[in-house]
């Protein structure tokens, strides 16, 4: 490990142990409004220039995430600071605030950084991804709009900037959700930057949605936040957000955060798998909500939600049985081809040699096999060693392919011994074929090879159950 990774990790901890002290102590401050407000909005700072003091260390075309990560952050506990001194100073309470603005500006900044990440980490489509974010998006859509959108009343005393104010903090949850959702199934490295970015927009997430259930709970809402403790704990997880971010980018992994995938993530974990089903299962559950009180008021929406949820759950499934079926195919695919040269193994030698003999009988054409076996292989691994000795075997393989007919299939047998099927070939083509497959032998090698021609009377299940020459009449010889 090089000394600037140690140091970077040193850093991390250094941050990580500190921001945790001072949310702790958060907890203990004294009921004072511009002290706590200092003490958010420095841990909101603080973890603003983590992220910029990380993101330095990075090379120059990796900060661009970071960036906005930053200013996310930045946005949104100044907000907390205009808030405070627009109620305390100017008596603005009532949306829209100076404040909103900023505290808005986090879901725009950390959904354009989002996209970079998962743009940068896995360039390729993925509709099961896109599918996954879809159904769990228009499940928590459901709840954004009976909870939060619909209520507001365009008759009462807020006016239009402010109802667009008021639905835009959950339409910006539900923006951060299929992105939070999209890097989840994205592929790339899962080191500890990963999972702190996530933890910080869960966060994010459950803040704002606890406040939401405060707001629907009325008194009983407004009770628990006249509770100190309470509300520090609330504000603590905003603080825990801030926090994350910068802990991720001065981690010494940041930068494999935007390093191209390997290979595709799991299709569908036991986690993935519960949040899908629970946000499918929320429409069913307003609805026996709302049957409980006795009046279902949203009964338009959550049958269009309903709807809607059920496509994406039968599209979910027509891409898992596609993916199946793809992968069957492919083990299928391995099953009959040899692993080192690519060519057919014997299995799939001994299902072709019957039905090339059957198509002989009944065309009444011949048909000649021809066994190639490379001479002095074992002499040559010897001297030049193992790998020399199967990349010989691929050059071979691939030459031999190259200098026979396209209808002719040639299959490794075994070691260095490869069988031919010739269709519609006599004795002579047999002899010809075998000679330019000489000629293109690379690395000046020879072979010892055995044409032969069916004769059209040995029984075809003894030839495919033995697939030996002795079902063939012909000679060997050395070429």
């Amino acid at each position: 490990m090089s000394e600037q990774r140690v140091r970077a990790g040193r850093t991390a901890t250094i941050f990580a142990a500190m921001a945790a002290l001072a949310i702790a102590a958060y907890q203990f401050l004294p009921d004072e409004m511009w002290w706590r407000t200092a003490w958010q909005v420095g841990v909101g700072w603080a973890g603003v220039a983590a992220l910029l003091i990380g993101a330095h260390r990075l090379p120059r075309p990796e900060r661009l995430p970071w960036w906005l990560f930053a200013a996310g952050v930045f946005s949104n506990s100044t907000g907390i600071a205009v808030a405070d001194i627009a109620e305390a100073w100017y008596g603005l309470v009532d949306m829209p605030t100076p404040a909103d603005p900023f505290f808005l500006g986090l879901y725009p900044t950390c959904a354009a950084a989002l996209a970079i990440l998962i743009r940068r980490r896995d360039a390729r489509s993925d509709w099961a991804a896109l599918v996954d974010a879809a159904t769990i998006t228009t499940g928590f859509g459901l709840l954004a709009w009976v909870y939060v959108i619909a209520p507001v009343n365009l008759g009462d005393s807020m006016d239009r900037l402010a109802h667009a104010t008021q639905v835009a903090y959950p339409i910006g949850d539900l923006l951060l959700i299929p992105m939070t959702t999209r890097l989840l199934r994205a592929g790339g490295s899962r080191g500890a930057p990963f999972w702190w970015i996530t933890g910080s927009l869960t966060a994010f997430l459950l803040g704002d949605s606890a406040w939401v259930v405060l707001d629907d709970m009325g008194d009983t809402g407004e009770a628990l936040l006249e509770v100190p403790r309470f509300t520090t704990g609330l504000e603590s997880v905003f603080l825990v957000g801030f926090v994350l971010f910068g802990v991720a980018c001065l981690h010494q992994g940041a930068r494999e955060m935007t390093a191209p995938a390997d290979a595709r993530p799991a299709g569908l974990g036991k986690g993935l798998l519960a949040l899908l089903a629970g946000a499918s299962l929320i429409a069913p559950a307003v609805l026996a909500a709302q049957t409980a009180t006795g009046e279902v008021a949203d009964g338009w929406s959550i049958a269009a939600c309903s709807a809607v949820l059920f496509l994406l759950v039968v599209t979910r499934m027509a891409l898992l049985i596609r993916h199946v079926e793809r992968q069957a195919d492919r083990v299928r695919e391995l099953a009959r081809s040899d692993e080192l040269t690519g060519l057919p193994n014997r299995r799939a030698w001994n299902d072709e040699l019957p039905r090339a003999l059957e198509r002989a009988r009944r065309n009444s054409e011949p048909v000649a096999v021809a066994i190639l076996d490379l001479d002095h292989f074992k002499r040559y691994n010897d001297t030049y060693g193992h790998p020399a000795g199967d990349q010989l075997l691929k050059a071979a393989s691939a030459a031999w392919h190259a200098a026979l007919r396209d209808v002719d299939v040639i299959a490794r047998f075994g070691g260095e011994e490869f069988v031919v099927l010739l269709p519609a070939a006599g004795a002579g083509d047999a002899r010809r074929a075998m000679t330019r497959a000489l000629a293109a032998t690379p690395l000046g090698q020879t072979f010892s090879d055995g044409p032969a021609v069916w004769d059209g009377v040995e029984d075809l299940r003894r030839v495919a159950r033995t697939g030996r020459r002795g079902a063939l009449r012909g000679e060997g010889g050395r070429s």
